[in-house]
């Protein structure tokens, strides 16, 4: 797996041990949802896929640290973030962005989502203008998702063996029996971290029914990526993706759903590369 640090001194720096990283609050509509600031300079808002923590970002943001002022938070459901009662709808969770980026007083943000993310990154660019641009890694609309592929992800977090196994949908075939030390620190990770089984099923909710337009009629520049060996989203819809935005690239890289950890080193120079070129 590609990596920039020793995977426990990423996992801690994103989950807020360093004295730069802050880690706060917001609540909206009687959620509290917990939220990790960190660095300087323009601020990128990361946001997680169906049901994963923040550990899903150790190896990325902890690259974009310095030049730029990072931001991840837990989605409802997840980590230290309230678990209403589900299915969420997908304009739920918009308003929960929505108050994230209130909340760190910022009219100029970037957004990078992954998954489920990516979807709710690219709506919430549709409906305001202050996005400066779009990085969305492995998404497509819900019928571009394998559903069974995608519940196969959930584990309970008491049970190590069974959050290992299905992982297996996640990566592309050999990683986990390639990277075994890893994989069981994203175990741990996950125990920590991941929604439980009710929170999983309402962000799953949320993407699978999701009403998503033909076409995206947006000028935000986006970065599309999208894994070869993706069992979870259709790696051609997400390259029609790109095709539908009016000004989006397609990258594609090696990897399943989980590229984003798997190919880590990669996608952090290609993301900042592409922040580079699209900051003040």
């Amino acid at each position: 797996m590609g990596q920039r640090k020793n995977p426990t001194e990423t996992a801690d720096h994103l989950l807020g041990t360093p004295q730069e990283t802050i880690m706060s609050t917001v609540e909206t509509r009687g959620v509290r949802l917990r939220y990790a600031v960190a660095g300087e300079g323009e601020p990128v808002v990361f946001v997680n896929d169906a049901g994963f923590g923040a550990w899903l970002w150790s190896h990325l943001q902890p690259a974009l640290v310095g030049p730029y002022r990072t931001v991840v938070w837990d989605l409802r459901g997840t980590g230290e973030s309230d678990t209403p009662g589900g299915p969420y709808a997908l304009e739920t969770l918009l308003e929960d962005l929505g108050a994230v980026i209130s909340a760190i007083d910022e009219r100029r943000v970037h957004l990078v989502g992954a998954g489920l993310g990516g979807v709710i990154a690219l709506e919430y660019a549709r409906e305001h203008d202050h996005v400066a641009s779009l990085t969305v890694l492995g998404t497509a609309e819900g019928d571009a998702v394998d559903a069974d592929a995608l519940a196969s992800l959930t584990a309970p977090a008491d049970d190590p063996d069974a959050l290992r196994e299905s992982l297996e949908a996640a990566f592309a075939p050999g990683v986990l029996e390639a990277h075994p030390e890893e994989i069981d620190r994203i175990v741990e990770w996950r125990a920590r971290d991941d929604a439980d089984p009710d929170g999983w099923a309402a962000q799953r909710a949320a993407w699978l029914g999701a009403d998503l337009p033909d076409r995206y009629e947006i000028t935000t520049p986006a970065l599309v990526v999208s894994g070869a060996e993706d069992r979870i989203v259709d790696p051609t819809a997400t390259a029609r993706l790109a095709e539908e935005l009016p000004r989006g690239e397609h990258l594609p890289l090696e990897g399943g759903h989980l590229f984003p950890v798997s190919e880590s080193q990669v996608v952090a120079d290609e993301l900042l590369a592409w922040l580079d070129e699209r900051t003040d």
